[in-house]
């Protein structure tokens, strides 16, 4: 008997595999401009000494206007290098001159004239230089010269060093980030906030579900107040939580002063380490609704023919819980684990809406932004991008490693 083709050798079989890479093609190049390649600049920039003022290559800039009047007239150029600290060479500029506009003097030396095209060559510029070139004119209409001089640009050209696309590296972006305890102390605030804020949140989640896994009037009602907090702009829930706990007219220090709780009002958002525990039970009270849905679905998928067997053993409900829902419920908090953790270690808008990143609330991301923008070191941010990234590859390795395999996923 003739043995078949390996699977996959066959020509349908190549066909197939062809047109399937070719359908694929297009979503494969979309995933590689929107996510390959920022995180392939993010690792370029991380190793070069870029701020924010160099995300503008250095250039030279020319203004020109018309000074003085009847025979004394001159066009001004004024040029400049607009960086402080970056040389500019090889900078020349073209002008044309205007019809009724004629030259009383010879041109500097470093300007020619051909036809009515005025060309100047100023060599090189220091950072921060600025020349000037006046050219002699004479003309017959001094209102028109002026408004056609003025209104016209010229053409600049010069060479210029980018920083951003030169051979220069450095790793001081990252030795500025782990020198010292600042950047420990900031790893471990993140590791709190996205620890507990991940797991507040499962087992909120898990309750809420557990409360409303039985059938009663109002549930649908109950259920789409559940989702509130998850679907609600977070700048209006962040506020009006500052709004609630605001030390002097927040309602909820005047309630715990009036019940005897406390006898003056705590700054939760403004105090080590009230802070830190606010933002992470705004977290857990924001994103609880996500895991509340999940699992909720697979609990209703779950067959009750078990729970009815065990009721007929006599198990308790807690023992039904554990033996019975949290082995089913295992592979659907184990995803829900691994998103909410990546998710929470990149959070930013709710830390630095409700606190800015002050009172020891600041995270990885936080630093990013300061790093980037406050402090305007665009190389320096974009290395704790990637020590995020590297953290959460960490922690993506482990989990399909170590944790997945106990779970069976």
């Amino acid at each position: 008997m003739q043995a078949s083709p390996p699977i996959g050798t066959t020509a349908l079989a190549k066909r197939e595999a062809r047109l399937a890479w070719g359908l694929l093609s297009p979503t494969m190049i979309s995933v590689s401009l929107v996510v390959v390649l920022p995180l392939l600049a993010i690792f370029w920039i991380s190793v070069k000494p870029v701020s924010l003022a160099d995300l503008r290559p250095a250039s030279a800039i020319v203004r020109e206007d018309v000074r003085g009047s009847g025979d004394e007239l001159t066009i001004r150029y004024r040029i400049r290098n607009s960086t402080q600290d970056k040389i500019i060479s090889d900078v020349t500029f073209q002008d044309t001159l205007p019809e009724s506009v004629s030259l009383s003097d010879t041109p500097p030396d470093n300007c020619a004239v051909s036809g009515r095209t005025l060309t100047c060559d100023l060599g090189e510029l220091a950072g921060g230089q600025r020349e000037q070139l006046l050219i002699p004119i004479i003309t017959t209409d001094e209102e028109a010269a002026e408004a056609a001089i003025e209104n016209s640009d010229p053409i600049v050209s010069s060479t210029s060093t980018n920083i951003l696309t030169d051979t220069t590296f450095t790793f001081e972006n990252f030795r500025r980030i782990f020198d010292g305890d600042e950047f420990w102390g900031v790893l471990g605030v993140t590791l709190f906030y996205t620890v507990f804020g991940t797991i507040g949140a499962l087992v909120v989640g898990l309750f809420a579900a557990l409360l409303l896994n039985k059938e009663f009037r109002g549930q649908g009602i109950l259920r789409g107040l559940y989702l509130f907090p998850y679907v609600a702009p977070v700048i209006a829930v962040a506020f009006s939580w500052l709004i609630l706990f605001d030390p002097f007219s927040g309602s909820a220090n005047a309630l715990l002063v009036q019940m005897g709780a406390i006898d003056s009002s705590i700054n939760f958002f403004g105090e080590r380490p009230q802070a830190l525990i606010m933002v992470t039970v705004f977290e857990i009270w924001r994103y609880f609704p996500l895991s509340f849905l999940f699992i909720l679905a697979r609990m209703q998928s779950i067959d009750t023919d078990m729970y009815e067997a065990a009721d007929m053993d006599g198990a308790t409900p807690f023992q039904k819980f554990w033996y019975l829902s949290v082995p089913q419920l295992l592979g659907i908090l184990s995803v829900l684990f691994l998103l909410r953790f990546i998710w929470t270690f990149n959070k930013f808008d709710d830390i630095f809406l409700l606190t800015g990143g002050n009172a020891g609330t600041r995270t990885l991301t936080v630093n990013v932004y300061e790093q980037a923008f406050a402090v305007s070191n665009i190389g320096a941010g974009a290395a704790v991008a990637v020590v995020i990234f590297c953290c959460l590859l960490a922690f993506s390795f482990f989990f399909f490693r170590f944790m997945s395999q106990e779970e069976g996923l």
